[in-house]
């Protein structure tokens, strides 16, 4: 594995849930000094996989956590259905992904897309924005509470230090965090890093598994 290649896609990821990763991915299994005996897939599930609900596109409801990541090997985005910078473009380049996953998406790999804006973006929305791009099965997209998805886009490190430009969704971050929930690896990379480089990235996780 060319760890100092794989550091370098993730550059622009923001930290929080990869703060934590040199600890759990080490193996070592430690958990820094805390009153509560957590294991250190507890603590990341606590502080940056919260289990908020979500509504998906064709309006079924379902839980952060315990549906869309536990056990799971996954990618997460964010983006918003009238966005006209980088979402069309991570999307797209997201399409080329899911092609080169093949028949492992939906069965190995799932991908999750969660708006920014669902204000806006209703469940209908979001089902005509995901079919105008043919996105396949083992692909999903997600509206729900302002509150909740804000949390989750905290808790999974999608953020900027300056606060006015953290408020301002026309300028988020275009990354795709994602993991083996299972084994608490979890890394990120650049939305539009090539397709072939983000396959890779994520095949890691099948290696891990």
């Amino acid at each position: 594995m060319n760890l100092s290649r794989r550091n370098l896609l993730g550059v622009a990821a923001a930290a929080p849930l990869a703060a934590f990763l040199p600890e759990v991915a080490s193996g070592a299994g430690r958990v820094h000094a805390s009153k509560t005996k957590l294991t250190p897939r507890e603590r990341i599930q606590q502080m940056h996989l919260p289990n908020v609900p979500l509504v998906t596109q064709e309006g079924r409801q379902v839980h952060f956590y315990d549906d869309l990541v536990k056990n799971k090997i996954v990618t997460v985005n964010f983006f918003y259905t009238h966005c006209d910078e980088i979402c069309p473009l991570v999307t797209a380049n997201l399409v080329k992904v899911q092609k080169l996953l093949g028949d492992r998406m939906g069965k190995d790999v799932f991908m999750h897309s969660i708006t920014l804006k669902p204000e806006d973006d209703t469940p209908d929305q979001i089902r005509k924005y995901a079919e105008s791009y043919h996105v396949k099965p083992g692909w999903t997209f997600y509206t729900g509470k302002s509150e909740d998805i804000e949390r989750l886009r905290k808790g999974l490190g999608f953020t900027y230090p300056e606060p006015a430009i953290d408020k301002d969704k026309t300028q988020h971050i275009g990354n795709i965090r994602y993991g083996n929930e299972r084994l608490t690896v979890w890394a990120a990379c650049p939305g539009m890093a090539r397709p072939e480089t983000i396959v890779e990235s994520v095949s890691w996780m099948f290696d891990r598994d």
